[in-house]
C-alpha cells in the first residue's frame, strides 16, 4: 500500500506536513519493509529512475533513500551501477544491535538522573499512549509512538552528543526494529519491556534504567531474527 505522504507526492505536495517525516525518510521505510519482507530479493536492482517514476517523485529523495539503506546495509551501492538489494551479515547486524543496546542503556542511565519533572511526566504520557495501543494491535501508530518514546528517553539524558550518536545508530538498526512488530504478541511484551525503563527512570535508579534498556533492545534483536526466520 502506498503511504499518504508519497500519495500527497503525487498531487504535487512535495513537502510533508509539520511535524512529518520527511519523503526520503518515507521511501526509506517502504523500501527498508520490502527488502526486510523479502520482497525485493538480495540482488534485486534498485534503479533510480525507475524507483522514481514508481513513486512519482524526483530522483533526489530517492537518492537520499537509499544512501540510508546503504548505511543499513540494506542495499549495496555501486559507482556508475544500479544499486543491489543486500542483506547485512549475521555479524554485521549483531555488531549493530550490540552498540545500540548499549548506546541505549547509556542514555537511560543518565535520564533516571537528569530528565526534568515535565520530561519524566511527557515520558510517562507516551508510555501510557504505547499501552493503549498494544490493546488495540496497530503496529504502525505503535512504531510511530515508539520512535518517540526513545527519542525521549535519548533528550532526557541531558547529553546532544550521546543523543545525536544513539539516533544515527538508530537510524541504520531501525529496518530491523521496526519489522519485529509484525510478531504476534509483540507490541504488548514491548510495553512491558518499556514499562521497566519508565519505572527505573521514574525512581531515579540509573543502573536499572540501563539494564532495563539493555535488556529491551537485546529482546528486540532476538525478536527480529525470529521474525526474519519467517519471510
Amino acid at each position: 500500500m502506498v503511504s499518504d505522504t508519497l500519495i500527497r507526492s503525487r498531487r504535487g505536495v512535495t513537502q510533508p506536513p509539520s511535524g512529518k517525516i520527511t519523503l526520503a525518510e518515507e521511501l526509506r521505510l517502504q523500501l527498508a519493509d520490502e527488502i526486510v519482507s523479502g520482497m525485493l530479493a538480495p540482488g534485486t536492482a534498485l534503479d533510480e529512475t525507475e524507483l522514481a517514476n514508481r513513486f512519482n517523485v524526483s530522483r533526489t529523495p530517492v537518492r537520499e533513500a537509499l544512501r540510508q539503506l546503504t548505511a543499513s546495509g540494506l542495499v549495496d551501492a555501486r559507482p556508475h551501477h544500479s544499486a543491489l538489494v543486500a542483506r547485512p551479515t549475521h555479524d554485521r547486524l549483531s555488531g549493530m544491535f550490540e552498540a545500540m543496546s548499549e548506546l541505549e542503556a547509556l542514555c537511560a542511565g543518565f535520564a533516571a538522573e537528569r530528565m526534568t519533572a515535565i520530561e519524566r511526566r511527557e515520558l510517562s504520557d507516551l508510555h501510557e499512549e504505547l499501552r493503549m495501543l498494544s490493546y488495540t494491535g496497530d503496529p504502525q501508530r505503535f512504531h510511530e509512538l515508539n520512535e518517540q518514546f526513545h527519542n525521549a528517553v535519548y533528550g532526557g539524558s541531558h547529553n546532544a552528543y550521546i543523543a545525536e550518536t544513539t539516533l544515527a545508530t538508530r537510524v541504520r538498526v531501525q529496518p530491523f526494529r521496526r519489522a519485529q512488530f509484525r510478531n504476534l504478541g509483540r507490541l504488548k511484551k514491548s510495553y512491558v519491556e518499556h514499562d521497566r525503563v519508565v519505572t527505573a527512570i521514574m525512581r531515579g535508579d540509573r543502573v536499572g534504567a540501563a539494564a532495563a534498556m539493555r535488556d529491551h533492545i537485546q529482546t528486540v534483536r532476538g525478536e527480529y531474527e525470529s521474525y526474519a526466520e519467517t519471510v
